[in-house]
């Protein structure tokens, strides 16, 4: 994994192959805040699902981690509590957003983790992190963005962790 960077610009991280984006899912949970909201961008087959399933796994999810496609969200207990994943790929408007609950999700989640978060706008709560995959030839690039302070804590957590050579 290589990595680039600039104060103006986001933590950009060169992923090798699906390995390595597992890898990252690992280092995101290993420094995770207390309570987050992840925005997971990119196209399909960009590597979200593959983000997400890692993280959740290294938060000591056991069974099987589903994808949300259908159902749009998967809930599961983790360390620290509640994680949500979301993916609104299927959804025509944010208002069907409305009979899933989320009032009550705000209150119980620790962790969102949200795929395609543009198609729910206005009915999530904000990013503290996003992290936008890409595919650029035959390896993946992941942008990571801190949109709060609590976003800007974890992040710096990240790169700390990973300065130790990855």
């Amino acid at each position: 994994m290589t990595t680039s960077t600039s104060a103006a610009s986001p933590w950009t991280l060169h992923l090798a192959d699906e390995a390595a984006t597992a890898a990252l899912g690992a280092r995101l949970a290993a420094c995770r805040p207390a309570r987050a909201v992840v925005h997971l961008d990119g196209d399909l087959g960009a590597g979200k699902s593959t983000l997400a399933r890692a993280l959740l796994r290294a938060l000591g999810v056991t069974g099987t981690i589903r994808s949300p496609t259908y159902t749009l969200i998967e809930r599961y207990t983790v360390s620290g509590g509640e994680a949500a994943h979301l993916d609104l790929y299927r959804l025509a408007d944010a208002a069907e957003l409305d009979f899933l609950g989320l009032d009550e999700l705000q209150e119980s989640a620790a962790l969102w983790l949200v795929e395609w978060p543009e198609r729910g706008a206005g009915a999530l709560p904000p990013a503290d992190l996003v992290v936008a995959l890409a595919v650029d030839d035959d390896r993946r690039v992941a942008a990571l963005t801190a949109t709060s302070e609590a976003g800007r804590r974890w992040l710096a957590a990240l790169r700390t962790e990973g300065s130790g050579g990855t």
